[in-house]
């Protein structure tokens, strides 16, 4: 809908003409999408800042066909902002109705494009849950037509009588609430054009605000009553998205991103500027600052910047980037100012706004009017999570493992980083005299040779998710990043000797570029490098270190003693299973060192993670059981695929029977062929043949037996056993939708 195409509804402020807030602060039945917006800075009697926020949205999901009555869905997002010890505790409740109007959606292809997340999310609703820490409302929700009264559960916003609105909000189960009052200081100002604010796709909405109100109240966090007083901004927003009907469910395309941001300065100005950008195209919609003067004058300025500097925070739990430094500038106003989050970790996850977005306080400080300001205020960043697939998003957690093992591996470590690679840091009584440059040379270039280029990094999210599925904070748990990396990268190289491999990740094997000598020695001193993870992190208590240690050097006995079994290889076993069909002792044999090389460092790293994140026993042992048969069922798809990769005429070149290496595929079809076929399939690999007709003809030996498919259903059926084992243990959530989402992207990968 364009701006020439727009009716003004009937129970919109006539064009204009004035707000009258008895009137426009009420629920609007013209809008199918309306909010009510409050944030706030405030000073403790502790003499300590905190700032809040608060949503209340209404949006029409249903008519009724007989009736004609609409049908309405509610949400609400909140957060303290604990300003002093950067906490930020936030809350977002959803209607009862979430479920299954996320379903349809989902179904529609709308909230999620990767197929394997869309799934995840549809069998999570489906047991009437949302992914925490969205949660459902337990309460009622009233909405009163005649007045501004809201009570979404345990959260209430009105108006009194005398023009006083009061705001209250409780979170029961994590024992944070406030309870505000405020009242006007500012006029009521209109945003956008006379008011109206139009979007880049449909949405054309009316938008007030009040800058400054004068607020008081209490803040309750863990047990501790806070008096606060301070100044709030509250705002009113509501509109036609131009809804369209399907199967009864009101969906509007959820495809802008906006850089929105308001502050109140110490000279009693206030300002709010904002950026509308589809997502799809990359079109600008309505922007747009204004400044309000100390007498409530509106100026409003159309040439304008708002632009981010290069500081980025990333999220570790959802690897969303956000810019925490902005400058706005419009210089025929004299407006020059930095605008900077007060801290990073104010992101705000839930499904409602494609899993995430930042909200958070912000100080400001330059120019206004060319004179020196300063103040604070809130900024929201909404559209930056473009990671539309797992290939996305584990690439952006590849460039996070790298970037970690970087601040424990630097190029040029200077003389405490050298003391803590060689021995410890806080002594150079080994590390004298040693060159760092050729440190450098010897082990940290090897090492980092195969890091850089990235990887999957699967493994190091596991431990990450683990810590942060168990309720841990996943942003503090950052460094550990580095030891799944270093453990795994460490066995690469070694590997790589040991079968002499030329290429790894798409260059040169580390023994390739410095030899074997250097790339034995640099593959082991990863193993220990590691170590580094452990006694760095001050959070963890002595005891967990000790499970740490524990747990980390019995998945290295367990991947070294696979790696002996496979490089000594099951040859011996051919001659029984030949002669008497005996090819189940051979699946077991396969499996049994795909669990030592791959499930049992999954095993571990997930028990890693739960320590980390303070998961309780029974959260361990599933977690662990859940990536041990996550660790089994990669390898057996990794086998699988090798030969499916010929079989589809793919690039790849049936590697595993070329090099005479015998693979679960195998073992499956040894136990099912005749002798004769047996003898054959066993003649072939011996060869070790590159010739393509040799080759299709053992691969159409195992395919006459079904031994792909049944390779493929027995990985199901581990992955899904031990989905069933971890379900029940941890609460439903974004990051556990991730990980069932990441169970099917193993098992349905392809080349």
């Amino acid at each position: 809908m364009t701006e020439k195409d727009f009716i003004r509804p009937a129970d919109w402020p006539e064009e204009n003409g004035t707000i009258d807030l008895n009137i426009h602060d009420l629920p609007h039945r013209s809008s199918s999408t309306e909010w009510w917006y409050i944030n706030g800075h405030f000073t403790g009697e502790n003499d300590q800042e905190y700032s809040i926020f608060a949503s209340f949205f209404r949006k029409l999901i249903h008519i009724d066909e007989s009736t004609k009555l609409p049908e309405y869905g509610h949400s609400i997002l909140w957060a303290i902002i604990d300003v002093e010890n950067e906490k930020y505790y936030s809350n977002s409740l959803v209607d009862k109705k979430a479920p299954e109007i996320g379903i349809k959606r989902l179904k529609k292809g709308e909230l999620l494009k990767d197929k394997f997340l869309r799934k995840a999310a549809i069998e999570m609703l489906e047991k009437n849950a949302v992914p925490y820490p969205d949660r459902l409302f337990e309460g009622e929700v009233s909405v009163d037509l005649d007045q501004l009264s809201l009570k979404f559960d345990t959260n209430t916003f009105h108006k009194t009588e005398d023009g006083t609105y009061k705001l209250q909000c409780i979170d029961l189960e994590h024992q944070v609430s406030f309870s505000l009052e405020f009242t006007p200081q500012k006029p009521v100002i209109k945003n956008g054009r006379d008011g109206v604010v139009h979007g880049v796709s449909s949405d054309t909405m009316y938008y007030y605000f009040i800058p400054r109100n004068a607020a008081k109240g209490t803040i309750e966090i863990e047990n501790s009553t806070i008096d606060i007083v301070g100044s709030a901004w509250y705002d009113h927003e509501f509109g036609r998205p131009n809804p369209t009907e399907d199967d009864g469910i009101t969906s509007v395309k959820m495809d802008t991103a906006w850089n929105w941001v308001s502050g109140q300065l110490d000279n009693g100005c206030e300002f709010t500027a904002a950026t509308l950008l589809n997502l799809e195209d990359r079109t600008i919609g309505d922007s747009g600052l204004l400044v309000i003067d100390g007498n409530g004058k509106r100026i409003q300025v159309d040439d304008f910047s708002l632009e981010p500097a290069e500081e980025v925070w990333t999220s570790m739990r959802t690897f969303c980037d956000y810019p925490l430094k902005w400058f706005l500038k419009a210089p025929e106003i004299g407006l020059d100012l930095t605008v900077r989050a007060s801290f990073a970790m104010q992101e705000f996850s839930t499904l409602i706004s494609k899993q995430a977005f930042w909200e958070g306080r912000i100080n400001v400080e330059g120019q206004l009017f060319h004179k020196p300001v300063k103040g604070v205020g809130f900024q929201e960043l909404n559209g930056y999570n473009t990671l539309d697939t797992l290939e996305d998003f584990f690439k952006v957690v590849s460039r996070e493992t790298i970037a970690s093992v970087k601040h424990i591996l630097p190029r040029n470590p200077d003389e405490k980083a050298l003391n803590t690679l060689i021995t410890n840091a806080d002594s150079n009584r080994f590390s004298m005299g040693v060159d760092a440059a050729v440190y450098t040379k010897s082990v940290i270039d090897p090492i980092r040779s195969v890091i850089d280029r990235g990887g999957k990094s699967w493994r190091s999210y596991a431990a990450l998710a683990c810590c942060d599925v168990v309720g841990g904070d996943p942003q503090k748990a950052r460094h550990w990043l580095s030891l799944p990396e270093l453990m795994h990268v460490g066995s690469l190289i070694v590997d790589d000797v040991q079968d002499q491999s030329a290429v790894r990740r798409g260059g040169p094997a580390c023994h390739e570029l410095y030899g074997s000598p250097l790339a034995i020695n640099a593959g082991s001193a990863c193993y220990f490098i590691s170590q580094i993870c452990v006694y760095s992190d001050h959070n963890i208590a002595d005891s967990d270190k000790l499970k740490i240690y524990e747990y980390y050097f019995e998945a290295l006995r367990a991947g070294h003693s696979g790696q002996a079994l496979d490089i000594y290889g099951l040859d011996y076993l051919m001659e029984d299973v030949i002669e008497d069909n005996s090819g189940h002792i051979l699946e077991e044999s396969v499996l049994a060192i795909h669990k030592l090389k791959c499930a049992a460092p999954c095993y571990y790293l997930a028990r890693i993670g739960s320590v980390i994140g303070g998961g309780s026993d029974q959260q361990s042992t599933a977690l662990a059981a859940f990536f041990e048969a996550l660790g089994i069922a990669f390898q057996i798809i990794d086998d699988t695929l090798n030969i499916a990769g010929f079989q589809n005429n793919l690039k790849t070149k049936a590697e595993d029977i070329t090099a005479g290496k015998i693979t679960y595929p195998i073992a499956k079809a040894m136990h099912r062929l005749n002798k004769t076929d047996r003898i054959r399939l066993w003649q072939i690999l011996q060869c070790k043949t590159e010739d393509p007709a040799m080759l299709k003809e053992a691969v159409d030996l195992l395919i006459q037996v079904d031994a792909l498919k049944l390779c493929e259903q027995e990985a199901h059926d581990i992955m899904d056993e031990g989905w069933r084992g971890l379900d029940p243990h941890v609460r439903d959530s974004m990051v556990k939708l991730n990980l069932r989402a990441f169970s099917w992207f193993v098992l349905e990968r392809h080349y």
